[in-house]
């Protein structure tokens, strides 16, 4: 398995994502390669730095150039060819049913992440958009929600693929024979939501193939209301980082508040608070794959560390592992035509 990273994208690039990358070596079985894209002295220092200069597990792609967090998307994958992410997703692209590498990895531009993968690697066939599938680790169980950020502005077929895709992601890696599935609204009653919700509940109410179980509130990502929660990619990405930022900020309310009234206690209970926001921690899960795209892409978040990155190489070769595309492709496969100019 050869697995592509860009390790100049994100806010603490290169030395974090290098960091994870190099840490991550010895989950490689003797085949297995890394192939660090970027700027190949900072790759080698790196490597040297850690004894691993003459590593054959890993690979230096070298770029020169770099995509910022705050660049156009598309308009920057044309512009820099020779950037980290671009030559990353070529590296994942199909030739004559061959690719270089069997996963992609970044945690840079989303946007550019997304729509590189897509002019390099394509979609797989019948996917209009492809999305960006998290498991969330909620106080019910693993949920998964898709999209978080690849399609801010979808059509209603296009959450209605999203819910197919979601239901074989959940089926192959948090092990839920028949996941229900919700659609995230303002109510819990059919009658709210705005137009985007409303006809894709339509859709999705109407494919059998799909455990459906209506609208989920905000509040449900924390109850056991559905295992998988469709939603576009705006709000997404909203509801995903205030979890993180709930999450973190709690469990240090909570460990503050226990020190100043029994620094004792909080001493005996700091293991317990430490394994709980462990099984919370968006670190331990790193990466999130990209649903739809012809290959496997996984994307970081932009504040990943060296773990965060670890942790996501570790996620992506068992996601590998599991074939999810093949699933994909065939319960697509099942849905009918979306009518031409409406994709």
């Amino acid at each position: 398995m050869r697995i592509a990273i860009d390790v100049m994208g994100g806010d603490h690039a290169p030395d974090a994502i290098l960091a994870g990358s190099l840490a991550a070596v010895d989950l490689l079985a003797p085949q297995d390669r890394l192939v660090l894209v970027g700027d190949a002295q900072a790759i080698r220092d790196a490597m040297t730095e850690r004894g691993l200069t003459d590593e054959p597990r890993i690979e230096v792609e070298p770029t020169t150039q770099i995509i910022e967090m705050d660049e156009v998307p598309t308009a920057a994958v044309r512009k820099k060819p020779d950037s980290s992410i671009v030559r990353m997703a070529e590296l994942g692209k199909a030739r004559a049913g061959d690719r270089r590498c069997d996963i992609i990895l970044s945690a840079g531009n989303t946007g550019a992440c997304v729509a590189a993968a897509q002019m390099s690697m394509r979609r797989l066939p019948g996917v209009h958009r492809p999305g960006i599938a998290v498991t969330f680790p909620s106080f019910a169980g693993p949920l998964v929600i898709c999209d978080i950020g690849a399609n801010p502005d979808p059509k209603p077929h296009h959450l209605h693929q999203y819910a197919v895709m979601a239901s074989v992601y959940a089926r192959s890696t948090v092990n839920k024979d028949n996941p229900r599935v919700a659609l995230l609204s303002i109510g819990g009653e059919e009658g709210k939501g705005n137009s985007l919700v409303k006809e894709a509940a339509k859709l999705i109410r109407a494919d059998k193939s799909i455990n459906y179980v209506g609208f989920a509130e905000g509040r449900d990502l924390f109850a056991d209301r559905a295992d998988v929660i469709i939603t576009e990619g705006f709000t997404g990405n909203v509801v995903i980082k205030l979890a993180e930022g709930l999450s973190s900020g709690l469990f240090q309310m909570i460990a503050s508040e226990i020190f100043e009234v029994n620094p004792e206690l909080a001493m005996q209970l700091e293991p317990i608070v430490k394994g709980i926001y462990k099984k919370h921690d968006y670190h331990e899960f790193g990466g999130a794959p990209l649903l739809g795209a012809n290959g496997i892409c996984f994307i970081c978040h932009g504040s990943s560390i060296a773990k965060t990155i670890t942790s996501a190489i570790k996620s992506a070769i068992s996601y590998a592992k599991l074939d999810v595309n093949k699933g994909i492709v065939e319960a697509l496969g099942q849905l009918e035509p979306v009518q031409e100019g409406v994709v």
